[in-house]
């Protein structure tokens, strides 16, 4: 009967060390995808796809406008939930994105604000 209850425990480490390892992984995942859900999932505003990916900024900056000024979800005005988007964006990318993509996209801000008639 020994023998059994040593074989049962050795399972129940194993186990036990898989399953912590399988939730550290998912978690992971998890933080890693949040800022996905908080664009899609936002109050901001309703994004068309790939908008960030454009590379013109009077592109950028004209899809933001229409989908803040179409927007239902979208709490603030449509100048500021549109810049509060783009903003998010640049954040969340931080070190990962590109310098080019950075000027682009901090061009497509000062489009943005020549559109909505700000400064």
């Amino acid at each position: 009967m020994a023998k059994t209850a040593t074989k049962t425990s050795a399972k129940k480490k194993k186990t036990a060390a898989k399953s912590h390892a399988r939730r550290k992984t998912t978690s992971k995942r998890g933080a890693r995808r949040w800022s996905k859900h908080v664009t899609e999932t936002s109050d901001a505003l309703d994004l068309k796809g790939g908008v960030f990916s454009l590379r013109d900024p009077k592109k950028i900056a004209a899809s933001l406008r229409r989908s803040a000024e179409h927007s239902k979800r979208r709490k603030a005005n449509p100048y500021r939930s549109a810049l509060s988007m783009l903003t998010f964006y640049i954040n969340r990318a931080g070190k990962n994105l590109p310098a080019s993509r950075r000027r682009v996209l901090d061009r497509a801000k000062d489009e943005l604000r020549a559109q909505f008639g700000k400064d």
